[in-house]
């Protein structure tokens, strides 16, 4: 499988406002903290099998990294940070260890793919869970009405499938939202205006890149 030229950042969400554009619309964005992202390493198909590069972000005390960790920092001569996230490229060659990637890597009205951890929704029920109907809320159901209803037959297979869905916990899986649209870049405070929601809660980490299909 032939790789494609991707770039990316890590960012972590700030949560969602809206701004207004030139045409008085509201446009409700989220927002992004996306600066001082830092090349720690860089993989060569003939080192590693593949082409990546592994991207740095979020600052970390020093005295908050083991050893091995200490070791991968300093050997690319730069400062500990919290998440290492790594992006499979063909253009491994714009890429050097420890160089320091921006917002700029973006730019206004680009689509991208937006990749973080969905906001944890705690024990849930299939209704809320898989979006199941529910039972008939008429005469003959018993109280009942948000239960799945059969999950298997009796003498055939006499068992539970695995994978039946059911309830259970909910949230906390990596979620990727694709074709999303960059409305804004703001390069002094290191910022980025994507149009609409993207995956998890305040303050979570989040993967940019450029959109894999390229949709409006």
């Amino acid at each position: 499988m032939s790789e494609r030229n991707v770039k990316g950042l890590l960012g972590t969400k700030l949560g969602m406002t809206q701004i207004w554009d030139a045409e008085n619309k509201v446009i409700p964005v989220t927002v992004i903290q996306a600066g001082s992202n830092v090349v720690t390493q860089i993989r060569t198909p003939q080192n590693d099998g593949y082409s990546a590069v592994q991207l740095g972000f979020g600052a970390v005390k020093a005295k908050s990294v083991n050893k091995p960790a200490k070791g991968h920092f300093d050997k690319a001569d730069v400062t500990p940070r919290k998440h290492l996230v790594e992006l499979r490229t063909s253009e491994i060659a714009n890429y050097s260890v420890g160089q320091e990637l921006g917002v700029d890597t973006f730019a206004d009205g680009e689509v991208v793919d937006i990749t973080g951890v969905s906001k944890g929704k705690g024990t849930a029920g299939v209704m809320k869970r898989h979006g199941f109907k529910g039972l008939r809320a008429s005469h003959g159901v018993h109280r009942k009405h948000r239960s799945p209803g059969s999950i298997g037959a009796c003498a055939t297979p006499s068992r539970v499938f695995k994978g039946t869905r059911m309830a259970g916990r909910t949230g906390v899986e990596r979620v990727t939202v694709q074709n999303l649209t960059i409305y804004s870049v703001d390069l002094e405070r290191g910022l980025i205006l994507v149009k609409g929601s993207i995956p998890g809660p305040k303050g979570a980490l989040v993967v940019i890149r450029n959109a894999a299909k390229k949709g409006a």
